[in-house]
């Protein structure tokens, strides 16, 4: 079991979507140059619906390779900007923006971070990312030989020095005394004068402490490095665990780090993505799904791929070692046959599986397996389930009573029919089964997720 009596529900944000060809689906939204639209519409329909808190992620680069792998990362707002955006949409759910510890400032951080949430009345979250990419890091380079450091270290300190800035001042502080003629009570002002191994920072911050105390932190990963930065610091920890015996693993060795670090059970909610295609019954999401898998862009032999500067692992033949054939007479839509599918190796065997949870399709069947549903099978290895709200909340529920999570970030194949169609259908089952909360009890993010505002430390 879980240390909660409730799922932890969030979104992830991707307005081009989260199927690579999600955004070719008729109706769905296209255009990053009306994002502040479909933003807004997003917040406010996830807030109708009850969810804990927007996780907004951030990407430090862009390459037009990302065209077939990760549209949504082509081009995106910057994720404070629109965390302070949405924030002013919405009256209740929490907004978790991104910021990289390796190419930003711990007092430019805090001080952001500790506007957002006195602009959004205590609304505000911070995911901190810890690595760095080769392309992010082109765009942050300085001149000169730059020695290496530890980023967990370093984020370590990173979090330290965030919280101490949060910390100087008291609440008490300003005393607004017209007839003495004191604004504030100078006692109640302390500087930071951190001096440490990556950071040197005076303080104190020039921004009230936040209305949570400290900004509630997020962090991902599945790393033991990332496990135990969790552990210590953070409040939301998104792991991506690919099976549930994994993710049970990995949940119990979180908490039991948890306590290691003298934090009180429930003080980390644990929360893994997962991207629904729902439909009013099963065979509805099954049609949505075998629309996306058409949709997805592959070599199908016509001279199209070159033209379209596809990647090279979307043919027939880039199979040949998932499943152990060379499938060189295939085509993309040819029909899988029993002879066939008997030679796949494992891992070809793997494939099948995946297909049949997803599209229902088997081997024989009346539905038959394509080479095309074994190819989009390969490359997407999102978390993936499809199917009636029943189905979708047997899945949550499965692994909320196993002691696998705290809770999920939703995923949207596309916007807006999906997740809608999530919050219609399967929000209402979830509440049901009293697995999340009927509207919000608290106007938080700490309220939402159950944790209290830590004392100030002087």
């Amino acid at each position: 079991m879980t240390t909660r009596d409730h799922l932890v529900l969030s979104t992830m944000v991707r307005t081009l979507g989260a199927f690579p060809s999600g955004w070719r689906y008729p109706g769905a939204h296209r255009d990053p140059a009306k994002d502040a639209a479909a933003l807004k519409r997003v917040a406010r329909a996830a807030e109708k619906a009850g969810f804990d808190f927007l996780f907004l992620g951030d990407w430090l680069s862009t390459d037009t390779d990302l065209e077939f792998t990760d549209p949504h990362l082509l081009s995106r707002a910057d994720s404070l900007s629109t965390a302070s955006f949405l924030a002013a949409a919405t009256t209740r759910i929490g907004i978790v923006g991104t910021v990289n510890v390796a190419h930003s400032e711990p007092y430019a951080t805090a001080r952001t971070a500790a506007s957002i949430d006195r602009l959004s009345q205590g609304r505000f979250g911070l995911n901190l990312t810890v690595g760095t990419d080769a392309r992010g890091a082109a765009n942050f380079g300085r001149a000169g030989h730059m020695p290496p450091v530890d980023r967990f270290d370093e984020a370590h300190e990173y979090v330290q020095v965030l919280q101490g800035l949060w910390d100087g001042w008291d609440e008490a502080a300003f005393v607004h005394d017209a007839v003495s003629g004191s604004l504030i009570d100078r006692s109640l002002v302390s500087t930071l004068n951190h001096v440490g191994r990556s950071y040197a920072v005076a303080g104190p911050l020039n921004v009230q402490r936040p209305v949570q105390g400290h900004v509630p932190l997020m962090h991902a990963g599945t790393s033991r490095r990332a496990q135990e930065f969790s552990a210590a610091s953070a409040d939301i920890h998104l792991v991506a665990p690919a099976t549930l015996d994994e993710a049970v693993g990995l949940y119990a060795e979180t908490h039991r780090l948890v306590a290691e670090f003298g934090r009180p059970a429930g003080s980390l909610a644990v929360v893994a993505p997962i991207l629904p295609i729902v439909g009013e019954t099963r065979a509805q999401a099954y049609a949505v799904y075998d629309t996306l898998v058409g949709l997805f862009q592959v070599d199908d032999g016509t001279g199209t791929a070159a033209d379209l500067a596809l990647p090279a692992d979307r043919s027939v033949q880039s199979l040949r070692r998932a499943v152990g054939l060379p499938l060189a007479d295939r085509g993309i839509d040819d029909v899988v046959t029993a002879q066939t599918a008997a030679r796949f190796n494992p891992a070809g065997q793997r494939l099948l599986g995946i297909v049949a949870e997803r599209s229902g399709r088997t081997v024989g069947g009346d539905r038959p397996v394509t080479y095309r549903q074994l190819l989009v099978a390969q490359l997407v290895r999102s978390p993936i389930v499809v199917g009636s709200a029943e189905d979708v909340a047997d899945r949550m529920e499965l692994w909320f009573r196993a002691g696998a999570v705290d809770g999920f970030g939703v995923l949207s194949a596309f916007l807006h029919e999906q997740f809608e169609e999530f919050t219609r259908l399967v929000v209402p089952e979830l509440v049901r089964r009293g697995l999340v909360r009927d509207g919000y009890a608290s106007g938080t993010l700490r309220g939402h997720l159950g944790s209290t505002v830590p004392e100030r430390i002087r």
